[in-house]
C-alpha cells in the first residue's frame, strides 16, 4: 500500500518543533517499519525554490516549495495547488493529512484520512493577538468546512469527537497521538520536589498559574521548584511572567529552560517528581503523553481533552486551571506522598503503553487505511 502522509515534519527528526512534527515523527516511523506499507512524507518548505527529496528511516521524504504567506491563505490557495499537483504525479494509494494540511487535500479525489490535532480557530481566539476574535470567526467556517468533507477523520481524543458532532459526514475513527519509543525506556533518577511542564510559554498554555501555586506551596513550608521548557510565544506574557516571579521572590525556585530538545525533555522527565499543565484550550497534548511514558504523576486542567489522558487519583490529578488553591493543593499532596507518587507512576506506564506506543498507533492506523480503501 503506498501511503502519501501530508503533514508538518522537522529537518532534524531528533528536534521536531510542537506537537504536530513530533507526532508526525513517532508515527511515520512506525508506519515505516511495515512492510507492507510504502510511506512517503510530503510537507511544505517556504526557504525552497525546488522539491528536495531525501530518504530517512526507509521513508521517502518530499519538501515542496512554498509561499510562506499567511497559513490559511496558503493553505487555501497557492499552496494547496502545490500540493495536489505533486500528489496527482505521486499517485498515492491513500492520502493521510494532519493539521493545517487537510485543507490543501480538500476535494481530491484518492482516498483519504485526516487526523484533526487542534482547533486552530479555538488557539487564535485565546492568543490575544490583534483581530483575533474576527480571525477566529474566519478560522472557525474554513475548519468546520474542511471537517465535513473530509472522508475519514481520525479523532486523538474525544473531546475531539465531541467538537466533531454535527459537523463531520465522514466516518470517525479514534486513535490516540503515538510519541517517541524513547519516553517508555526513561529511567526515573527524581529529584523530590521538581515539578516539569513542556509548553509554549503563552497565555493559552497558563504558566502564570504555575507561578502562583509554587508560592502558596512555598508559603506552606512546601520545598518545590519550578522548571518551565517552551519557546516564549508571546513576549507580553513572558514579560508578565518574569515580573510576576520577581514580585513573588521565586527567582531561585523557577527555571525558565526555554525550547529544549526531545533528549532534554526526557531527561527532565527522568528527575521530575509532578508533570504539571493547566492550559485552558487542549485536545491532546503530548508533553502529557510523555511524562505519563515515563512514569511521571501529572496534574493537569479538568476540560477539554486533558480529562480523556489522565484518570484523577490514579494517573494524576484534574484540577481548576483557574484556581491556583486548587492547583497548589494537588502539587502539594504529591510532592508531600512518594507513596503516593510511585503508584501513580506505575499506573501512568500501563496506560502509557496501551495507548500512546507507536506501533500500535500504527497498528490501529493501517486498520483505518484499510477501511477508507474500501478492505474491511
Amino acid at each position: 500500500m503506498k501511503v502519501a502522509v501530508i503533514t508538518a515534519f522537522p529537518r532534524d527528526a531528533q528536534k521536531p518543533v510542537g506537537g504536530v512534527e513530533a507526532v508526525s515523527v513517532s508515527l511515520v516511523q512506525a508506519l515505516g517499519a511495515r512492510t507492507d506499507l510504502e510511506v512517503h512524507v510530503v510537507t511544505t518548505d517556504p526557504t525552497l525554490t525546488q522539491t528536495e527529496q531525501s530518504r530517512w528511516n526507509g521513508v521517502s521524504i518530499h519538501r515542496l516549495p512554498h509561499s510562506g504567506r499567511q497559513v490559511l491563505t496558503d493553505a487555501t490557495g497557492p499552496g494547496r495547488r502545490t500540493v495536489q499537483v505533486f500528489l496527482r504525479e505521486l499517485k498515492p494509494d491513500l492520502i493521510h493529512a494532519h493539521d493545517v494540511y487537510g485543507l490543501m487535500v480538500q476535494g481530491m479525489a484518492l482516498p483519504r484520512v485526516f487526523t484533526i490535532h487542534g482547533f486552530i480557530h479555538a488557539d487564535t481566539r485565546m492568543s490575544g493577538t490583534p483581530l483575533a476574535a474576527l480571525r477566529a470567526w474566519i478560522w472557525k467556517r474554513v475548519e468546520t468546512a474542511g471537517w465535513a468533507e473530509q472522508p475519514h477523520i481520525i479523532s486523538i481524543s474525544p473531546y475531539v469527537r465531541e467538537r466533531l458532532t454535527g459537523i463531520a459526514r465522514g466516518v470517525i475513527h479514534d486513535i490516540d497521538n503515538p510519541i517517541a519509543p524513547e519516553c517508555f525506556e526513561v529511567e526515573r533518577r527524581e529529584v523530590p520536589g521538581t515539578i516539569f511542564s513542556a509548553a509554549s510559554l503563552c497565555r493559552r498554555k497558563n504558566p502564570l498559574a504555575l507561578v502562583e501555586a509554587l508560592a502558596r506551596l512555598r508559603d506552606r513550608g512546601v520545598d518545590a521548584r519550578l522548571r518551565l521548557a517552551g519557546p516564549a510565544s508571546e513576549q507580553d506574557y513572558v514579560l508578565l511572567l518574569r515580573r510576576r516571579i520577581a514580585e513573588l521572590k521565586l527567582e531561585d525556585h523557577v527555571s525558565l529552560l526555554g525550547s529544549i530538545g526531545s533528549e532534554q525533555v526526557r531527561a527532565e522527565l527522568a528527575t521530575a517528581s509532578v508533570f504539571a499543565l493547566v492550559s485552558f484550550e487542549e485536545g491532546s497534548p503530548m508533553g502529557i503523553e510523555e511524562a505519563m511514558a515515563a512514569g511521571v504523576p501529572v496534574v493537569t486542567s479538568n476540560r477539554c481533552g486533558m480529562p480523556y489522558m489522565v484518570r484523577d487519583g490514579e494517573s494524576g490529578f484534574l484540577v481548576n486551571p483557574h484556581d491556583t488553591e486548587d492547583i497548589a493543593e494537588r502539587l502539594g499532596r504529591l510532592l508531600t506522598a512518594p507513596g503516593l507518587r510511585a503508584a501513580m507512576s506505575e499506573n501512568s506506564r500501563r496506560i502509557a503503553h496501551d495507548r500512546f506506543h507507536p506501533m500500535t498507533v500504527a497498528q490501529r492506523t493501517r486498520e483505518v487505511y484499510l477501511s477508507a480503501l474500501g478492505k474491511t
